[in-house]
């Protein structure tokens, strides 16, 4: 495994796995290498479950989704172009708020914005997630009309229209990454 030592002014010590093969240590700018190698070797356990986790992970990743070829996308775009709006004014109206104009894009990023002008961006990736998973992003995106930040706030907006929204956003995070590397360059 390729494991990067990264030193800053910080006081702890601290270790992420990038991918399954790569491990970055971030240190203080003091401490020894044998101080560094000693903490990674306590931790060589979590390292390897990890890892694992990440291999299985990508390898599901990949047998779902496949390449996400410039013609998937295509459909992809069309489909969202189709469905995104009609959610949106549904949604829209559920949480009192108004919205701009509806963009559909191939981010390798984000799967939603909001702008403060209230237009609202989505990504067409989306298309290919579990319909409550798509709800989740447009009221996300919507409830930023009345709160333009991730403060208790907002979650509290999101979670009038969406209680659940926890286990949405935990499906996002574990699985969204692999839509997004599945796009050809």
């Amino acid at each position: 495994m390729k494991t990067t030592v990264v030193r800053s002014r910080r006081k702890t010590i601290s270790i992420e796995l990038k991918s399954p093969e790569e491990l970055i240590v971030r240190a203080p700018l003091r401490m020894s290498v044998r101080e560094i190698e000693r903490f990674v070797k306590s931790k060589e356990k979590w390292i390897l479950t990890h890892a694992a986790r990440l291999r299985e992970r990508e390898a599901r990743a990949a047998s779902v989704t496949g390449t996400i070829t410039k013609e998937e996308l295509i459909r992809l775009k069309k489909q969202a172009k189709q469905i995104l709006p009609g959610k949106v004014s549904d949604f829209a109206a559920g949480i009192g708020v108004t919205y701009g104009q509806i963009s559909i894009r191939a981010q390798k990023t984000r799967f939603g914005s909001c702008s403060a002008k209230g237009n609202l961006s989505f990504n067409c990736l989306i298309m290919k997630m579990p319909e409550e998973i798509i709800d989740y992003v447009v009221v996300h995106e919507l409830c930023h009309r009345k709160q333009m930040n991730h403060s208790a706030l907002f979650w509290r907006e999101v979670e009038k229209i969406l209680p659940d929204y926890r286990v949405r956003r935990k499906w996002l995070k574990e699985n969204g990454g692999m839509l997004i590397r599945a796009m050809e360059e």
